[in-house]
């Protein structure tokens, strides 16, 4: 497997991405993937993981930083703005087709997290992604709006707004807007805050398991008025008639999600649990990961036929 440094432009954006190619010789070209990270994630953490795994496979995959991510261009630095992420993964499905190794009939997304959401939103419009699909995958507007499991009091999403709307002044007056951090100081703080899953969050991205110096851990206040009229579900019917497969852990408190999307999918689809598994989980745990590639790689396999 090579590894290759590459860059091309999202309406406007310099996107910075990791373009992986099998090493087997091939007879022509190969089966595609884009591959996107996580809220505040990049491309040298979990999809980086994926894509590596899924070219060691025999497919062509691209791990990219979303705008105004790691290495990407954007200011300001750390905002999660739906449509840009949207486009994010059209721009990189347009650099796949550039390819000479690529085969442009066998394109596919894969997003994980809140790439998830993202990635059903792309597809549903571009008819040159032959399949999708997502590992752990959510709408991260409805997570902020409703909370990771569904059941977040529609006050605080409202308080999150309040606090954007005084940003926004704040930086018209030219003063510093500050920024939105994700995570607290400690993993006892994230228990207390978010449960098991916020401690898994801090466990991933601010202890050595995961960290990595260019993953910000925080929003550009602007993001939360961005999601608040952001909705993934809506584009899930248009994916038919190509196929949609979710992967998800049985312990994930995001599964929620997952589900209601199934249930809106009008063409094939398949709701693939990875049995103890929890949301953060099959984001780098062997034991949960080899399992999920291996389903991926059967579902993408089947792709553009």
């Amino acid at each position: 497997m090579a590894k290759t440094t590459v860059t091309f432009d999202s309406a406007g954006i310099p996107l910075a991405a990791h373009l992986y190619t099998p090493d087997t010789p091939a007879s022509g070209p190969l089966p595609a993937l884009v591959v996107g990270h996580p809220g505040t994630g990049v491309k040298e953490q979990t999809s980086g993981t994926y894509a590596q795994l899924m070219a060691e496979r025999g497919f062509v995959t691209l791990a990219f930083d979303a705008a105004y991510q790691g290495e990407s261009g954007g200011l300001p630095r750390g905002l999660e703005d739906p449509a840009q992420r949207v486009e994010d993964f059209k721009a990189a499905v347009s650099f796949l087709t550039t390819r000479d190794e690529v085969d442009v009939e066998r394109i596919g997304l894969l997003g994980i997290c809140a790439s998830g959401g993202y990635s059903l939103s792309a597809a549903g419009g571009d008819h040159r992604v032959k399949a999708v699909a997502t590992v752990s995958g959510v709408d991260v507007a409805r997570q902020f709006r409703f909370g990771a499991d569904g059941t977040q009091d529609p006050a605080v999403f409202q308080g999150l707004l309040d606090l954007a709307a005084q940003a926004r002044t704040a930086a018209a007056r030219g003063d510093d807007p500050g920024v939105m951090t994700m995570f607290p100081e400690t993993a006892e703080q994230a228990g207390a805050l978010g449960g098991e899953h916020g401690v898994e969050g801090f466990e991933y991205y601010c202890t050595p398991r995961g960290a990595h110096e260019r993953s910000a851990k925080f929003l550009a206040w602007p993001s939360l008025d961005k999601l608040a009229f952001f909705d993934a579900f809506r584009a899930v019917p248009l994916i038919a008639p190509r196929p949609l497969l979710q992967i998800v852990g049985s312990r994930a408190v995001t599964s929620w999600m997952a589900v209601e999307i199934h249930q809106l999918a009008a063409g094939p689809k398949e709701l693939y649990w990875i049995d103890g598994a929890s949301h953060v989980d099959l984001y780098d745990k062997k034991e949960y990961i080899d399992p999920a590639v291996e389903k991926l790689a059967a579902f993408f396999t089947g792709m553009g036929e």
